[in-house]
């Protein structure tokens, strides 16, 4: 088999572009060969598809397309009440819907003048970790069925499901919690939380060593892993890359440290880096990030106040006008930094509402751009490397 390449940016050998930037490609030449991967593909991130353009078994060009799975949400919530925009703020990234929560109240409240109580950003703070833990077991078991290792996936889906049980007792839903809203949350922690969410906290652990040694230190693994999609550190500012991405090729960027939100400053943690920003390196910083989760609501459960309020009071939010003005509130989700920009005008509803979400800058333009010159056997593991949610795309 031959050496995989890492990303090279030269097309000399490839057609030039025309002026709308596409391809002068000849298709009847029998040279070039245009593919689709997905939507139903296994080796495809959610409901989206990439159009491949290959020359043997090689990409030439790749364009997503992200289709129209939950799609619109920014004009729908322009159109609702701010309460009435609470529940539809989750299904904009399914898989981790707290952190759109989280931003849109934390925009709300600003905007508003609401203090949220202390208990309340500690819940938060906590239900933001178990996101995030729920998302990265998700990548996890993706990023090695993309490379042919579907055991990892039926681990990984074990335990992140153990996680939905705390999240069921907690908020009463498994999947769209709609727990964090604009004052705090809508309930402490029930009895026994505590005790049960360390069981499965132990559990996560137990299966992380299992994955690293059957994923990490499968030489299969490594060679498809290993050197492939490379993106140099030069790109990551230009492309608005951010999280794990961008930690894993040397730039230690979280938002949680570098902006501080809730009572992150109040816990003990540091980015998890790495220098060789190649799959490999982007798989071990999420699965050593998923460690520091864990570490951090230990740390949380402990510190968390035992009483207090969970909601600060709110106006009749059936008739609820927030003052004018415009506001940026930024996280840091599994996948980098997560924002909401909020512009009211003295109405009833949101004047204007921007997400800026990571997978739109990371499936499709850093993607497109880094996907040439590949193997067309890595395109799955490429973009499951860069952990995106294409809903978060079509807002």
């Amino acid at each position: 088999m031959a050496p995989f390449k890492p990303f090279q940016d030269d097309r000399s050998q490839y057609p030039e572009k025309r002026a709308d930037g596409t391809l002068d490609i000849d298709l009847s030449s029998g040279k070039y060969l245009k593919l689709w991967q997905g939507p139903q593909h296994p080796g495809i991130t959610g409901n989206m598809s990439v159009e491949l353009t290959v020359c043997g078994d090689e990409v030439v060009e790749g364009k997503t397309h992200v289709g129209y799975l939950h799609r619109g949400f920014e004009k729908l919530m322009e159109r609702r009440t701010f309460i009435q925009c609470f529940p539809i703020v989750c299904r904009i990234c399914v898989p981790e819907p707290d952190f759109n929560e989280y931003c849109y109240a934390a925009a709300v409240e600003e905007l508003a003048g609401i203090k949220v109580p202390e208990k309340a950003n500690w819940i938060r703070t906590l239900i933001l970790e178990m996101g995030r833990i729920n998302s990265y077991l998700m990548y996890l078991g993706g990023q090695a069925g993309a490379f042919g290792m579907g055991v990892i996936g039926q681990w990984t889906t074990y335990v992140r499901d153990l996680m939905l049980d705390r999240f069921e007792e907690l908020t009463g839903a498994r999947i769209y919690h709609m727990f964090i809203m604009p004052g705090g949350v809508r309930d402490g922690l029930p009895d026994g939380f505590e005790a049960r969410m360390e069981e499965t906290l132990q559990e996560i652990e137990s299966t992380l060593q299992d994955v690293y040694e059957a994923m990490f230190c499968n030489a299969i693994y490594k060679k498809r892993a290993v050197g492939v999609g490379y993106i140099d550190p030069a790109l990551l500012d230009s492309y608005g890359v951010t999280g794990p991405t961008a930690r894993a090729a040397g730039v230690a960027k979280d938002v949680r440290r570098d902006q501080p939100y809730l009572v992150y400053p109040e816990l003990d943690f540091e980015p998890v880096v790495a220098t060789e920003s190649d799959i490999y390196a982007r798989s071990d910083v999420r699965r050593r990030d998923l460690l520091v989760s864990i570490d951090l609501i230990r740390q949380i459960l402990v510190r968390m106040p035992k009483a207090g309020p969970v909601m600060a009071p709110l106006p009749n939010v059936l008739h609820w006008k927030i003052p004018r003005g415009e506001t940026y509130v930024r996280g840091e989700c599994s996948r980098g930094e997560y924002g909401y920009y909020l512009v009211t005008d003295g109405s009833g509803y949101p004047r204007r509402v921007n997400v800026r979400g990571p997978s739109y800058t990371h499936a499709m333009a850093l993607l497109e751009r880094f996907i040439v010159n590949v193997n067309i056997a890595d395109v799955a593991g490429l973009m499951v490397s860069l952990h995106t949610y294409p809903p978060e795309i079509e807002r």
